[in-house]
């Protein structure tokens, strides 16, 4: 009978093996205690209405910062040779409200998240919440390289379009060469390093206005480099 009761105790509704089917296709991670899961998919909306439920904002406080240290890192190695402000700002629109709402839209998190139907919620709220809070529950579930190996390959992997996130970066270039045509100036760069060292290039880049030399900036490619040299020139011009 022990036996019996044990293997009963085990089992799981089908609520629960849609939720344990779907952390595992979209976070690539087996949850070992549900019940962590499940809090991270419920909204205060409904544990304040039902005594025995506790809502996913502290998973997501915890979520929330468990993944700006995974982005921060991963920027970090990525980009060796961009400054921290501009780090600060891919970082910013990797894990904003919108990109983590839009991921969380993305993979369908919102039929699973308990919430009370019928108030005035913002769904996308919801969903950006929820995924962090998912992010804290994996954590405290399978610590921190599970985690990192969850965001590596499943969501950076599938759901962040860096290119387009890098493509959409301030355009202070282009911003400098509208100021000149306003003023009726010559806009130059010229490169003033260009080196390889240990399989990384680095370039040194230097704007001149009429001949005259202005704003320098480095980068891992010409582009970004003219993009900090384009930067330092417009904050010496005082249009930034």
């Amino acid at each position: 009978m022990k036996k019996w009761f044990s293997f009963r105790s085990e089992q799981k509704s089908e609520k629960e093996l849609q939720l344990i089917r779907f952390i595992i296709k979209e976070f690539g991670y087996r949850p070992k205690k549900l019940r962590y899961f499940k809090k991270a998919l419920t909204h205060k909306s409904i544990s304040n209405t039902v005594e025995s439920l506790e809502s996913n904002e502290r998973l997501e406080f915890l979520g929330d910062t468990i993944l700006d240290a995974i982005v921060a890192d991963f920027l970090f190695h990525k980009f060796p040779n961009e400054d921290e402000g501009y780090l600060t700002k891919i970082k910013a629109k990797i894990v904003s409200r919108k990109s983590l709402a839009d991921i969380g839209q993305s993979i369908g998190i919102a039929d699973h998240i308990v919430f009370q139907k019928g108030r005035s919620i913002r769904m996308a709220t919801l969903e950006g919440n929820a995924f962090e809070a998912i992010i804290g529950a994996i954590y405290l579930d399978g610590g921190y390289e599970a985690v990192k190996k969850s965001i590596h390959h499943n969501i950076f992997r599938l759901h962040v379009d860096l290119p387009t996130l890098l493509e959409e970066e301030i355009d202070f270039k282009s911003k400098l060469f509208i100021w000149a045509q306003k003023n009726h100036l010559e806009i130059d760069f010229k490169t003033l390093r260009e080196e390889l060292n240990n399989g990384v290039w680095k370039y040194e880049m230097e704007v001149y206005i009429n001949s005259q030399a202005y704003g320098k900036g480095t980068g891992s490619s010409k582009k970004s480099a003219e993009q900090v040299a384009a930067k330092e020139t417009l904050s010496l011009m005082g249009e930034i």
